[in-house]
């Protein structure tokens, strides 16, 4: 498929698809007979899971690393294990200290209404 196709399949810009080929997120993406990029299905899972872990607040760098880990091969797959467990661990606090914000939210919420 297109990059334009990938794009839209991804909820990603061509920009970005192109963005993330150079620093290396998205590696060997085909090229059909006129040199344009193909995608294919799994481009497009491996675009899904970065997509999470850039949601969920995984720097850049760390993406590039858990990329380069994965194109090296099954003997990364501790480190890369290792990553994963740490960024749960990073958006678990983050999604604690999220919750807490929303009751702090919610009280403030609470008085407002109590004065109408």
């Amino acid at each position: 498929m297109t990059i334009q196709e990938a794009a839209q399949r991804s909820g990603l810009s061509a920009h970005t698809l192109r963005y993330y080929e150079r620093i290396g997120l998205i590696h060997s993406v085909g090229r059909n007979h006129s040199g344009h990029r193909d995608y294919v299905e799994e481009d497009l899972q491996w675009l899904d899971f970065l997509t999470k872990l850039r949601t969920t607040g995984m720097p850049i760098a760390d993406m590039c690393r858990y990329a380069e880990l994965r194109r090296e091969g099954a003997h990364t797959a501790g480190e890369r294990l290792a990553m994963l467990e740490l960024h749960r661990e990073r958006v678990r606090a983050r999604i604690a200290e999220l919750s807490q914000d929303m009751k702090a939210l919610d009280y403030k919420i609470d008085v407002y209404r109590g004065q109408q």
